[in-house]
């Protein structure tokens, strides 16, 4: 399962891990952004114990949001050690976060 990142718990899931995170900014209203859902729900399952799939709400958590200029929703940010490497806005196959995970990983 996506771990669920908040304004308070970025910093320490996120930003201080040393490894490769793919965060979905998203909101309960966004349609995209329910379509994506399962796919990064998919994702955390097979990354798990080899990168950090999370999901942050965007009207829930403002200043991380702002923080990274999310705009447009959903934007999958990847990090790599703490720093942001790719950016995603919109609708992504499966297929496509894979392949960008894996060569994050390598």
């Amino acid at each position: 399962m996506a771990k669920e990142l908040t304004d308070s718990n970025f910093q320490n899931e996120v930003l201080d891990l040393q490894g490769v995170a793919l965060v979905d900014f998203w909101a309960e209203w966004c349609g995209p952004c329910k379509l994506i859902g399962p796919v990064i729900e998919e994702l955390a399952g097979e990354f798990e114990g080899k990168a950090l799939i999370g999901k942050l709400n965007v009207d829930d958590n403002r200043d991380v949001a702002a923080q990274y200029g999310i705009m447009s929703i959903p934007t999958l940010l990847f990090f790599k050690n703490g720093e942001v490497v790719s950016k995603h806005v919109g609708l992504a196959s499966k297929g496509d976060l894979k392949k960008k995970i894996d060569s994050l990983l390598a």
